[in-house]
């Protein structure tokens, strides 16, 4: 168990998840939105392959980028309707093609079942992070849920990660997150707790080993196999 070479002998006490790209592949559906959002402008779409590179740091940076590559301009004045459209038909197709990556939710159960408390700090906006965890059943087993506009900052900065920490009384040397790219490990480096990253999920086509994890898996079963 990759997990006790960390916490010898046993478990953290609170180990903090990322959703996208980590827990759950949602690029299908936000590919979806952001290719209707530019077919609602007169702009070429940008298909799959590219929103993959793009994710990761919240909506509004997506929708930058994807405006970015259409137009060819950096910061372009379609952004505010932009975004508005993209938040409407991301809101009818969010669930639509997201899957749950392989051992999801095995290794949820594994840690409920050994009273290790979990959380949910992702830097997508709070009110699509809980229709999603609604979506997959997923909300029963986080005791704290933090979206990108839940407080001042989001990830890379520590801020979701102390405040996760803080409000259930768990210290970072008992605390793991386990994210996909290098905003979730350069906020846990910064917060002061141990950082697990998976392989498949979404850093820019970056290796998350650029970034020096504590751990590095395939498959978030091997965190407890």
């Amino acid at each position: 168990m990759l997990l006790s070479e960390l916490y010898n002998p046993g478990l953290p006490q609170l180990v903090l998840f990322d959703l996208d790209g980590t827990l759950l592949d949602s690029v299908p559906d936000l590919a979806l939105a952001i290719d209707r959002m530019l077919a609602a402008l007169d702009l070429p779409m940008a298909g799959q392959s590219r929103v993959r590179h793009w994710v990761g740091n919240g909506a509004q940076m997506l929708v930058k980028r994807a405006l970015a590559h259409a137009t060819g301009v950096e910061e372009s004045d379609l952004f505010d309707q932009a975004f508005t459209l993209f938040l409407h038909h991301y809101g009818l197709c969010c669930a639509e093609q997201s899957k749950l990556y392989p051992g999801v939710e095995a290794l949820l159960t594994f840690l409920r079942d050994n009273q290790v408390s979990m959380g949910l700090v992702t830097n997508k906006p709070i009110g699509f992070t809980e229709r999603l965890l609604d979506e997959y059943d997923l909300r029963r087993f986080f005791s704290i849920v933090l979206g990108g506009d839940s407080l001042a900052e989001k990830k890379p900065h520590p801020m979701p990660l102390l405040c996760a920490m803080d409000r259930l009384g768990v210290a970072p040397v008992q605390t793991l997150m386990v994210g996909d790219s290098r905003s979730d490990i350069k906020a846990a480096q910064q917060a002061g707790c141990k950082v697990a990253a998976v392989t498949y999920g979404y850093n820019h086509g970056v290796p998350v080993s650029a970034y020096q994890p504590d751990i590095i898996i395939d498959d978030l079963a091997e965190l407890f196999s």
